[in-house]
């Protein structure tokens, strides 16, 4: 659907990446990964053609449409939340005002048997056709679904965009392109605004999603379940892996590995041959010999391996001063903002060395919760109490507001640290990758990544031994998450993380706390078991719902009149003739597409028999050009194949929306 060929795009003299080519297939799910910086946003800004390429092309079939989410977009106001996910509707709208037109018009018109009326017929119904198969009359249904999906509850669905934050409307962004169904989805970080809940609903959407879906992410966990392919970006060049993200890390590393071996075999080789050369140069019973091995040298291609990019940070927290073994005491805690309450009767204690995590929807009171233990935040009822002994470290999700945007690097842990440590401040600033001038970057210039960097350098420059930590990993990529989690997991003191993060959850935190509906309810054990039995508790309140019983025939013939069964009334003719018109057109996909299945296996036979025997049949196996033609049939085979369980699918959903 969509082809980038050899693009390359140049900042300043400088190429963020070169000549990248590769291809975006219909069902295609893509995690486009890298380091922070290396230009996978600005991969996707070429591909929507935001951006301009400073080389190479883009090309995508005519009927491609293309729904992208950045990790900034403009936002709208003056419409409710409902009233602005509906806008995704735009052409269902437009044929909707069009037919009611037609039919204003047939109505008012008597010449029954000229061709303009005729063609107002024929307009109307291909209209309604249309406006059916896009399934026009469930769009608020949809809308429905998308947003409490994405986390909105139905009280919300009549407020103003304008009063929630700015991660809420993304999300409302967010629904408008799931709801429009691009033919390819692209997007920037989608999880950066969700919650774990709204996360779960995601993958299962876009698992299921007819289009292709390309993707940035930094949570391994959203990538492993929603990818099958994984495109790199590192150092400005590409490597394409048909596998998820985990796999992909094992199969780089062994390709490495590969390439590796056989560089040093081969400079072993040129070195004993350039040896040989030397030692029997000027010997002329040798001399053929040595012409011989000259010409071996100049014919050899010379193997290269990737270069890597293994910059990465270097953290381990100081050791944390003793501390009372009773860290944190919250009883009976709460918080208001006027006649707003976030929530009520917080309750637990937190002991020396434990690791917790708050969860739950945003809005729910985590980062309320964390900024009233650190102080920033006065409780509104009930106490909150450190132990003896408590020193916070406190990393905050806004921190644009908490430094100094004219300040350099250097001056902001240079303001801030006391004593020896101000020796060292380089050597910290060059283990969270500041390095040369960088360190003389004012803060105003610097990525969400690299501020969020700087904030944590700022930890090390006094012990704590109650570190809080408020979405920590939003702008770190993969090997930055994994350092952290690592430095966090030695770390010998009290750790309270707010994050929606699981795989950087899972493993560090041994409570949960979960803030929902204005509770904050503990669960022990990991994130993992925290989601399991979330899941099991809704499957548990589903099956909890009461099932009319049926009643006895006893019971049916004494009840009176009005309380006897009503019979559903007989189904509309005209729309019988519709359901059983839509069903034929499905059905007979299903066999177009099981008749060329049958036609490619025939021809997948005969090439398998020819591959088994190639001598009886002439065929050259050393030409790549037959593997090639091979391996185009297979193609074909497999995505015929996915033609006919797609067709399939869409048949027996067809049947049983119409059977109820």
């Amino acid at each position: 659907m969509i082809s980038i060929n050899g693009v390359t795009v140049s900042f300043g003299g400088r190429n963020l990446f070169d000549n990248i080519t590769f291809v975006v297939g219909d069902r295609d799910r893509i995690g486009l990964v890298g380091k922070n910086g290396a230009g996978k946003s600005t991969l996707l800004k070429v591909i929507t053609g935001e951006q301009p390429a400073s080389g190479g092309t883009v090309s995508r079939s005519g009927d491609v449409t293309i729904g992208y989410l950045a990790q900034q977009m403009p936002l709208h106001d003056g419409r409710t939340v409902m009233e602005e996910a509906l806008t995704a509707f735009d052409e269902l709208n437009a044929l909707e005002i069009r037919i009611a037109e037609l039919g204003e018009q047939i109505a008012s018109r008597t010449d029954y048997q000229s061709a303009s009326y005729e063609r107002l017929i024929h307009e109307l119904s291909d209209a309604t056709e249309r406006f059916h198969m896009m399934d026009g009359d469930s769009r608020q249904a949809q809308a429905e679904k998308a947003l409490l999906g994405l986390g909105f509850r139905r009280s919300d669905f009549e407020r103003s965009t304008s009063e929630f934050s700015g991660g809420w409307r993304m999300r409302i962004e967010l629904a408008k392109i799931l709801l429009r169904r691009p033919s390819v989805i692209l997007l920037d970080e989608p999880t950066n605004h969700l919650d774990i809940e709204s996360i779960g609903w995601l993958e299962d959407y876009l698992k299921d999603y007819r289009g292709a879906v390309v993707l940035i992410s930094h949570d391994r966990r959203f990538l492993d379940t929603v990818t099958t392919r994984t495109v790199e970006i590192m150092l400005g060049r590409m490597h394409d892996y048909n596998v998820p993200y985990s796999k992909y890390v094992v199969l780089r590393a062994e390709r490495r590995a590969q390439q590796m071996a056989a560089y040093e075999n081969q400079q072993k080789l040129i070195k004993d041959t350039e040896d040989f050369i030397e030692r029997f140069r000027y010997k002329p019973t040798k001399s053929n010999q040595v012409q011989s091995r000259i010409k071996q040298l100049e014919k050899l291609d010379i193997i290269e391996v990737d270069e890597e990019d293994t910059s990465s940070l270097s953290i381990r927290f100081p050791s944390a001063p003793r501390s009372g073994n009773i860290v944190l005491e919250v009883k009976d805690a709460g918080k208001c903002f006027g006649d707003k309450r976030i929530f009520a009767g917080a309750e637990f204690t937190l002991e020396r060395g434990d690791k917790v995590a708050f969860v739950g929807r945003n809005g729910e009171g985590k980062t309320t919760l964390a900024r009233m233990i650190v102080g920033d935040t006065p409780v509104s009822e009930g106490t909150v109490r450190l132990g003896y002994n408590v020193a916070i470290g406190y990393y905050a999700q806004n921190q644009e507001d908490l430094m100094d945007g004219d300040f350099t690097v250097f001056d902001t842990l240079d303001r801030v640290a006391v004593g020896d440590i101000r020796t060292r401040l380089r050597d910290i600033l060059g283990a969270f990758l500041f390095r040369g001038e960088e360190i003389d970057k004012k803060v105003k210039v610097l990525s969400g990544g690299e501020r969020s960097r700087l904030a944590m350098a700022r930890l090390m420059l006094k012990p704590y031994n109650l570190l809080i930590l408020d979405e920590p990993t939003n702008h770190m990529d993969m090997r930055s998450k994994d350092v952290l989690k690592k430095a966090l997991m030695e770390y010998d003191g009290t750790l309270i993380v707010v994050s929606h993060d699981r795989e950087f959850l899972e493993g560090l935190v041994s409570k949960v706390y979960e803030f929902t509906d204005g509770r904050v309810r503990e669960h022990l054990g990991g994130i993992d078991d925290f989601l399991y039995r979330r899941k099991m508790e809704s499957m548990s309140q589903i099956e909890a719902k009461p099932v009319p019983e049926k009643p006895s025939m006893a019971a049916e013939r004494s009840a009176p009149v009005s309380e006897q069964p009503v019979a559903k009334p007989q189904v509309d003719f005209k729309r019988q003739k519709e359901l059983e018109r839509m069903r034929r057109k499905l059905r007979s996909a299903v066999e177009a597409a099981e008749a060329e299945i049958e036609r490619l296996e025939a021809e997948k036979n005969e090439w398998d028999g020819k591959m088994a025997d190639p001598g009886a049949y002439g065929i050259d196996v050393a030409d790549p050009k037959v593997f090639e033609e091979y391996d185009a049939l297979k193609s074909r085979y497999n995505k015929a194949m996915n033609v006919w369980e797609a067709a399939c699918e869409e048949l027996e959903a067809f049947d049983n929306k119409s059977s109820l």
